[in-house]
């Protein structure tokens, strides 16, 4: 019998019987429970950041995702539990299911595969503080605090022009094959111009940011330096990293911001799904991590330097709830992003590469901020010059074939992409982008659900070039 074929075998004994039998032959254990982690986070989240029902979050968040998931979501019992906010999703007879747990303002987290799911009494939360935004009162505000007289059109005929660019973003062809819009909002000279949401979406729904979340963490950080909490000159705070001898302690901060901590990755793109839908720790995965380069020599797209970025600043915090409410308090609540969510694991680390919720009108006001050189009502949030710093090639820069650049959590355009020089932009997974374009003092954002590894992708910088184009008609 060869190897295979005892995989199988294995596998076909060990779930007989089993709702997830028809899944045996597909996957092994661990990759049944980050299906299943996977699962009970997106459900969680959506139903619980969100107000979704879980036929809308398979419709969209659990429909077209990576290929190796997709055989496994389908068939893998749920539990919702609305009373305590919690999500359980069944994958194997022989271990507990995987449990996402809800908190407020922080969002679903997960427990490590094998927890029990009744033991949540040590996952980190911190209570509704007192100075948190009532919601209703400031969308009442105007605009851009509030939502209220947020929208002024353009005059004709660029208000149609810009309207027949929006409505091709939605017919899943223009801007690329299969792709599935669900907002758009474009902003110029502070006030929005047009925003459309697909059905089932408006301006108070949020979804999942994936790696715009990065260019989210850059603002947090960028506001604790204004605060004088941390400098990028600092070298990481991460214990196993600060021993005699050990090269990684060269690694500044400078060098998680522009993706050059040289640090090796398992895979292109330093995917962490373990972190991300298997209940592990931030802190589990950074001491592991060797250095394949020398620190500030080698641009590397990776989830892990971001993760390190944010877990170097909650050391500097403190681990109480003063962490976990700084990017609340300090940047969120500040600019009416109130409808954001930051989540974390289950040791209290927020994963701010990707698993930020929010709504189109909360990223556009992030845009604004920087427009607005970080400054927000006549107060600085952001280091004077930091929205230079953050546009700024980084010293070592991706190969792309679109030639695309790098900044520091940010991804830079310009004339090469047919678009003004010094545009740059926050850009995620399944089609999220956050268009920044400061010669036109404009912000463009689009959210979507395109398909994981399918296709050619929305095409942001041909939908950006329209949009400016409307505003000459």
């Amino acid at each position: 019998m060869t190897r295979i074929s005892r995989f199988f075998l294995y596998f076909a004994v060990l779930f007989a019987a089993s709702p997830l039998a028809a899944q045996g032959d597909r996957s092994g254990p661990h990759e049944l429970a980050l299906a299943a982690g996977y699962k009970a986070a997106f459900l969680c989240s959506g139903i619980f950041n969100a107000g979704q029902t879980p036929e809308q979050i398979a419709a969209d968040d659990l429909s077209r995702i990576y290929p190796g998931y997709r055989p496994l979501i389908d068939d893998l019992p749920v539990a919702i539990d609305r009373e305590n906010h919690r999500v359980s999703v069944s994958w194997s007879e022989t271990m507990p299911p995987r449990m996402a747990q809800w908190r407020p303002h922080l969002g679903c987290t997960q427990l490590p595969i094998g927890a029990d799911p009744e033991d949540v009494s040590a996952i980190p939360a911190f209570p509704f503080p007192e100075d948190a935004p009532d919601m209703a009162e400031t969308d009442a505000l105007e605009w851009p605090f509030g939502d209220a007289a947020a929208v002024r059109e353009l005059p004709r005929p660029a208000q149609s022009a810009i309207i027949d660019v929006v409505d091709r973003a939605f017919d899943r062809e223009t801007y690329g094959d299969g792709t599935e819009t669900t907002a758009v909002l474009v902003i110029s000279n502070i006030e929005i111009v047009i925003e459309q949401y697909r059905d089932g979406y408006d301006m108070h729904t949020p979804q999942r940011t994936w790696s715009v979340a990065k260019s989210i963490a850059a603002s947090v950080i960028g506001r604790a330096v204004e605060e004088g909490i941390t400098s990028l000159d600092n070298t990481v705070m991460v214990p196993q990293f600060m021993t005699d001898g050990d090269p990684r302690a060269a690694i500044t901060g400078h060098d998680l911001m522009h993706m050059s901590s040289g640090l090796w990755g398992p895979t292109a793109g330093n995917r962490t799904d373990d972190i991300y839908f298997g209940g592990m720790a931030v802190t589990d995965s950074i001491p592991s991590l060797p250095l394949d380069a020398m620190p500030g020599t080698r641009w590397r797209y990776a989830n892990n330097d971001t993760l390190i970025a944010m877990y170097d600043l909650r050391r500097r915090i403190g681990f109480d709830e003063t962490a976990l409410a700084f990017p609340y308090r300090e940047l969120f609540w500040r600019i009416g992003m109130t409808r954001t969510t930051a989540e974390t694991d289950w040791q209290g680390n927020f994963i701010m590469s990707s698993q930020v919720w929010t709504t189109a009108r909360d990223l556009g006001r992030l845009g604004l901020l920087y427009l607005n050189d970080g400054m927000w009502n006549g107060e600085r949030l952001l280091p004077e010059g930091w929205t230079d710093y953050v546009a700024m090639p980084a010293p070592s820069q991706p190969q792309r074939p679109d030639g695309v650049g790098y900044g520091a959590q940010f991804w830079l355009f310009g004339s090469e992409q047919g678009l003004p020089d010094g545009t740059y932009a926050m850009m995620g997974n399944r089609g999220q982008y956050v268009v920044i374009v400061p010669e036109r003092n404009v912000v463009i954002v689009r959210r979507g659900f395109d398909a994981v590894g399918d296709g050619q992708g929305f095409d942001i910088a041909a939908f950006s070039r329209d949009v400016l184009a409307a505003f000459r008609n």
